[in-house]
């Protein structure tokens, strides 16, 4: 069975914003991927020409099927929860789907936002590492969520880290150290081309641009949990040793 990889991510844009690099590198490699979406981004700052949230929605649920598609993500899902709303969801009801998506697709690796929210601090990346972390764990344990099919241990679980930050944006909480250290540069014209499906976004590309031409030749991610007890160590390949 060859190798897999998950994604999960708040917003239509953090495929490509974040982990664009890694997933790419991935699917280069044939490595099969898939990226779950929790919202469609109704609530962003930057609305493009949508008259209405719900317009804005359909809109963000077509970038983002387009920035996959450039980043050769296999298969991907955009779920109905409420930007900007995560944080009041019901934990175990909504951990329960990622369990079953997990189970379902048997990734070897799980990437997902740290605790610290990711370079805008954003509640909903929050809310989104901690859904998954107890996800990553649950779908392996035997007594929990026994409708939603038979277990799957993934090998590891990555958060998302960063070796700077968005000028004017908190400071606080402090990313995590990271332990893999990806060289995207190979990738980075089909990183930038997925932000550019992102229309009603353009003017984050915009803002952002001169920092990720200084910084964007590399994604880091902390290596947090594995399947089995080993020591941390750095590395340039998430994948190794599997």
């Amino acid at each position: 069975m060859g190798l897999k990889l998950m994604c999960v991510v708040a917003h239509p844009d953090d495929e490509c914003f974040g982990f664009g690099g890694a997933l790419a590198l991935a699917a280069e490699r044939g490595i099969e991927t898939h990226v779950i979406c929790l919202t469609d981004g109704q609530a962003a700052t930057n609305r493009g020409e949508a008259a209405s949230g719900e317009e804005l929605g359909r809109m963000r649920r077509e970038e983002f099927v387009a920035s996959c598609k450039v980043l050769g993500v296999s298969s991907y899902e955009l779920m109905d929860f409420h930007d900007a709303r995560l944080e009041f969801v019901d934990f175990s009801k909504t951990a329960a789907l990622l369990v079953a998506r997990i189970r379902r697709f048997k990734p070897n690796v799980v990437l997902t936002f740290g605790t610290d929210g990711g370079l805008n601090t954003h509640p909903d990346h929050m809310m989104v590492s901690m859904l998954t972390t107890a996800a990553f764990h649950w779908s392996g344990q035997a007594q929990r969520y026994l409708e939603m099919g038979a277990t799957h241990k993934a090998d590891r679980l990555f958060y998302l880290s960063t070796n700077f930050f968005l000028e004017g944006r908190p400071r606080t909480p402090m990313p995590m150290p990271w332990t893999v250290t990806l060289d995207v540069r190979s990738v980075w014209a089909k990183k930038e081309e997925a932000f550019r499906q992102h229309i009603s976004q353009a003017p984050l590309m915009e803002q952002t641009k001169a920092v990720f031409d200084r910084y964007g030749a590399e994604e880091f991610y902390s290596l947090v949990a594995t399947a089995e007890p080993q020591a941390a160590r750095l590395s340039t390949d998430m994948f190794e040793g599997l």
